[in-house]
């Protein structure tokens, strides 16, 4: 039987990558165990010191929730979280968030504040909400999903983490790097409910959040606040080209590139045509997994019941103000 809904007083069930981002992962516990302390409300807390743990650990507190009638929640960066609620999604049980990472797309779109006293407030006295979820080939993302050249930086990248630290800057000059060593550009089917096309394109990327969409200047946010998914191929271009589009996503301006085809969609399947390889690199908010085509890239069929705010976050008005400046 599914749990309840969440009440106010439920169970915190945490867990808390103590790997990511922020240098006061040690400080997550003690805050958590103080705030409910104050408010008279229970928590348990269940740490994960390597990233291979995240999956049962993940699973051992969902089945606490289901048993207490509890709340999942999630610390740490954007690949906890969605650790966390690939556990979470179909259980019934209400999740929430306490962002910990270097981008924090998934908590900034939702209006979660990243500093961990206030985050804990919305976690403590606002209620669930449901939040669209995507899936490829079963895997959840709630940021973006893909292939390709964004995906093969997101590789890079972890190297570059290790040898310099995490930081937007670490993650940009990394980007660079990856698009001057050069790419092999995928030659690909694409089939949605009404058409279908071939494509050779260096990546394709899907999103699930309306704020990056939004900072780069593509007009799909408006279509994921609308249940659905943002598909983005590039052309087949240079090196210098690919930079120029890097430092167009930057200032917002992507949709007024010509080498970027966009569009929206629930359901899209993807194959690599004849003589490509079967298995493919994916990267789903941020983290890499082996996939075999064909990928089915969905709006999954129930939704994640999140704790937040109510209401568009600050972040995202701020956001489409800037679009519609710009227009």
């Amino acid at each position: 039987m599914a749990p309840e809904p969440a009440r106010r007083n439920a169970p915190l069930l945490v867990v808390f990558n103590r790997s990511s981002g922020r240098g006061d992962r040690d400080a997550v516990g003690p805050a958590v165990e103080a705030a409910c302390r104050a408010v008279g409300r229970a928590c348990e807390l269940f740490p994960v010191t390597q990233g291979g743990q995240l999956p049962e650990v993940a699973r051992q507190a969902v089945q606490r929730a289901v048993d207490v009638g509890g709340v999942v929640v999630a610390a740490g960066g954007d690949g906890t979280i969605n650790g966390v609620a690939q556990a979470v999604l179909g259980s019934g049980c209400a999740f929430g968030v306490l962002p910990r990472g270097t981008f924090n797309y998934f908590a900034r779109t939702h209006g979660i504040p990243t500093e961990l006293d206030d985050a804990l407030q919305v976690l403590l006295h606002e209620e669930a909400v449901p939040v669209q979820v995507g899936q490829v080939n079963g895997r959840v993302f709630l940021v973006n999903a893909s292939v390709g050249l964004y995906a093969q930086s997101l590789e890079d990248r972890e190297g570059w983490k290790q040898q310099f630290g995490r930081s937007r800057l670490v993650a940009l000059a990394s980007g660079v790097r990856t698009i001057l060593r050069g790419h092999r550009s995928l030659r690909l089917t694409a089939e949605l409910p009404d058409r279908s096309w071939m494509a050779r394109t260096p990546t394709l990327f899907v999103g699930n959040n309306a704020l990056q969409m939004e900072q780069v200047g593509l007009p799909q946010a408006q279509a994921i606040d609308t249940g659905r998914l943002a598909g983005v191929m590039l052309k087949p271009v240079g090196r210098w080209s690919l930079l120029a589009l890097l430092a167009r996503g930057a200032f917002g301006q992507l949709s007024e590139a010509d080498e970027v085809v966009h569009f929206a969609f629930r359901s899209l399947t993807v194959n690599v045509r004849a003589g490509g390889a079967r298995r493919i690199k994916v990267a789903t908010d941020g983290e890499l997994t082996a996939m075999t085509m064909p990928l089915r890239f969905e709006v999954a069929a129930s939704p994640l019941r999140l704790i937040r705010p109510p209401g568009l976050a600050p972040e995202r008005r701020e956001a489409q103000a800037a679009t519609e400046a710009g227009a």
